[in-house]
């Protein structure tokens, strides 16, 4: 059986596909075929350079996403708004983004023509015949790879012997059509363009509807072609249960990688766990999405020591601001230098009186252990309020530790609490206002 591996676009958000990747690897599965497009050529070079699942994790973490943006000469500013090639163009991410996720277009070359090795293919769109090229892995350089994540209004194209090569996002965002041709029986398709049924104002909303418009219409395009031709396959989709914070999100520091890391590996964990060998409708459902209810994402990170190195937790949570609207979200990892990142699956948000508890499974040695972390928030009588509420219990399998907040912790907390399911100015503000106003012990306490 041969086994495709889809990765659509997302732009800078495809750190979300590392925890995936992740996730996939720990299950033992294999990929005989590796497909990028636009922001999942991210992923598929790395995978195709050699990169680990670890390493992709590790190097998303490092990576600074200004690096993404890159100026244009000076002069082409001075052009006016009505002339600008772009924005910016792809200097970024050749020279420092592909460096910093060790992608490099020379090894993949050199790997694709080893025998046996896997394939790999990444979609490039040539303008003059408005067509959409998958680029084998064997003869892929770097400039055409950044050429097919260059959005157009914010990247220039990529000019070539009389061509113009551009991100293929307008007429595919996945290109399920090349797995099928190139003979897979079963495709994994990973999916982190949003699919809700929202529609919002202003022109970056309208922008993200189009691009959702267009990749959904590829796919099903994909789809209705297989099944005119007779072509069966089976076909497994991993996607967010809601859409993924926005580029400008990511790039302005309102989430960060570790958090689309995690959210990844939770997000593929849920499909695995519920999963079937016939994997799922080849229809629009496949990718369908919910808006989630509103409320708050923040960061709560502690610290410890354990058999004498540092011991880290930390969890990404969505709290709705009214209970019953929607269950509280948990990702998020355990860090320390016997096992290295754990990543946190099936995650939940208890609170019992004054205790709130992170639950959730993380794999260390080859198994499965239960994570439990208690929080007990509780203001005592005297100006002690943060000596209360910093102190949290661990346990996993056989290993149990007492952790602890930092004021530096504590300020991050603060810095990353972001509204979800909200739009627009005002209501993203009363989201976050209602956080400050509750605070975070008293909004915990509610579930």
């Amino acid at each position: 059986m041969k086994r495709s591996l889809v990765l659509a676009g997302g732009g800078m958000r495809v750190a979300w596909q590392a925890g995936v990747v992740k996730a996939l690897a720990e299950e033992g599965l294999e990929f005989q075929h590796v497909d990028g497009t636009s922001g999942g050529i991210l992923t598929a070079g790395m995978l195709l350079s050699g990169a680990s699942p670890e390493e992709m994790c590790s190097r998303w973490s490092g990576v600074d996403v200004k690096d993404f943006g890159s100026a244009l000469p000076l002069g082409d500013y001075l052009k006016g708004p009505w002339s600008l090639p772009a924005i910016g163009d792809a200097d970024g991410i050749l020279n420092k983004v592909f460096p910093a996720l060790g992608i490099d277009d020379a090894t993949i070359r050199s790997r694709a023509a080893e025998p046996g090795a896997v394939e790999g293919s990444f979609n490039v769109v040539e303008f003059t015949e408005k067509r959409c090229h998958a680029l084998d892995a064997t003869a892929v350089d770097a400039q055409l790879m950044a050429a097919g994540m260059s959005l157009p209004i914010f990247l220039t194209p990529l000019r070539r012997d009389g061509k113009i090569w551009t991100d293929a996002v307008w007429v595919r965002d996945a290109n399920v059509a090349e797995a099928l041709r190139r003979g897979a029986d079963e495709v994994w398709l990973i999916w982190c363009i949003g699919n809700s049924p929202y529609w919002g104002d202003g022109p970056l909303e309208q922008y993200v509807h189009m691009i959702e418009m267009s990749a959904m219409g590829a796919l099903l395009a994909d789809f209705e072609a297989a099944a005119a031709t007779g072509r069966e396959f089976v076909l497994h989709v991993v996607r967010p249960h809601h859409p993924l914070p926005l580029d400008p999100e990511f790039y302005l520091g309102r989430v960060d990688a570790d958090t689309l890391i995690s959210m990844g590996y939770r997000d593929a964990r849920k499909y695995l766990n519920a999963m079937v060998p016939a994997g799922v409708a080849k229809d629009s459902s496949c990718t369908a999405m919910t808006e989630p209810a509103p409320g708050v994402r923040f960061n709560d990170t502690l610290r410890g020591e354990f058999d004498g190195s540092p011991l880290t937790f930390r969890a990404a949570v969505v709290l709705p601001s009214v209970p019953g609207d929607e269950s509280p979200q948990l990702s998020g990892y355990l860090e320390h230098r016997r096992f290295g990142r754990a990543f946190l699956a099936d995650g939940q948000v208890e609170a019992t009186g004054d205790n709130v508890t992170y639950r959730a499974r993380i794999r260390l040695d080859g198994g499965w252990q239960d994570l439990a972390l208690t929080r007990t928030l509780r203001d005592d009588p005297g100006p002690d309020a943060w000596a209360d509420s910093r102190v949290a219990r661990l346990s996993v399998g056989g290993l149990s530790a007492d952790l602890t907040m930092s004021l530096a912790d504590a300020a991050g907390l603060l810095a990353s609490v972001e509204p979800v399911g909200a739009h627009g100015f005002v209501d993203r503000a009363q989201a976050v206002a209602g956080f400050a106003g509750n605070g975070f012990r008293e909004l915990l306490r509610r579930y």
